[in-house]
């Protein structure tokens, strides 16, 4: 499966009756019912680890690209209505400011490891704290209660699954507990937004920018109010996207399928 197609359902399921094995590129799998599958012998593998770096990358070059306002910039330095370029447009500092990362895993620990190049603060709120050494190692500070990193953050970095319990984790709520001055960036899912409460919090400046790589649905209608907002940038799912960790994955993809088939263990099996 790439980008989340074929769609699986019961009516795929049954028209496949040897099918003994799904590869789903990415982390992600909410997109498969994994009990729907297993009801019907179907094993499930992903590529959870190879992503991380190119995904924490992202994170970290949309909240540059975003805080200097790098694409307003290109705009501006290639408009042929630029007469010359004003000295009161201003970016935000990414150097010592606090980053509130959300969701500690593989990629949010990475993004926190590059942070630190950046003297930022880094606070961090996960489902568990994570090793004091580990903390240690990059400077993160524990937020128990996601709404005291909200409160503290300049810039938000949502980098957790989705699931039923992190759908709509950020919703008009959370918005309003972050700085006016804040910026949001999303490298995880769309789904984790309420996106229609961040067009809002963004229209009506309750916090002062987003950064997206994913969206519900993707791509956005063209129409779509987040298209036409200019403290928007918006990317096209593209965390993975580097010819070498898309290479690898199809190879882990093709060894999950080789032993799925041959009745083996299979590499990173979702369970």
């Amino acid at each position: 499966m790439w980008y989340h197609k074929p769609v699986v359902n019961k009516e795929l399921l049954q028209s496949l009756p040897n099918l003994r094995i799904i590869a789903s590129s990415g982390v992600g799998v909410d997109h498969l019912d994994l009990n729907l599958l297993s009801s019907y012998g179907v094993k499930v593998s992903n590529t959870p680890f190879v992503v991380s770096t190119d995904t924490a990358d992202l994170g970290m070059a949309l909240m540059l690209a975003s805080s200097r306002r790098l694409v307003e910039g290109y705009e501006m330095a290639i408009s042929p209505d630029t007469d010359y370029f004003p000295a009161d447009w201003l970016g935000t500092e990414v150097s010592g400011a606090t980053l509130g990362i959300v969701g500690m895993g593989t990629i949010g620990y990475k993004v926190a490891e590059r942070a630190k190049a950046f003297e930022m603060k880094i606070l961090y709120h996960n489902r568990s704290q994570r090793k004091k050494e580990e903390e240690s190692a990059v400077g993160a500070v524990y937020c128990k209660k996601i709404d005291d990193l909200l409160q503290q953050s300049d810039f938000v970095l949502l980098a957790v699954n989705l699931t039923p319990q992190t759908h709509k984790l950020i919703g008009k709520r959370e918005l309003e507990l972050m700085k006016p001055t804040a910026t949001l960036i999303n490298i995880s899912r769309g789904l984790v937004m309420d996106q229609d409460a961040l067009v809002e919090a963004l229209q009506k400046k309750i916090i002062k920018a987003a950064a997206l790589d994913v969206t519900y649905p993707e791509p956005l209608p063209r129409d779509h109010p987040l298209l036409k907002l200019k403290n928007v940038i918006i990317t096209p799912h593209i965390g993975s996207a580097t010819k070498k960790t898309r290479r690898i994955m199809m190879e882990e993809m093709t060894e999950s399928i080789q032993a799925g088939l041959a009745g083996l263990p299979v590499p990173h099996e979702v369970l």
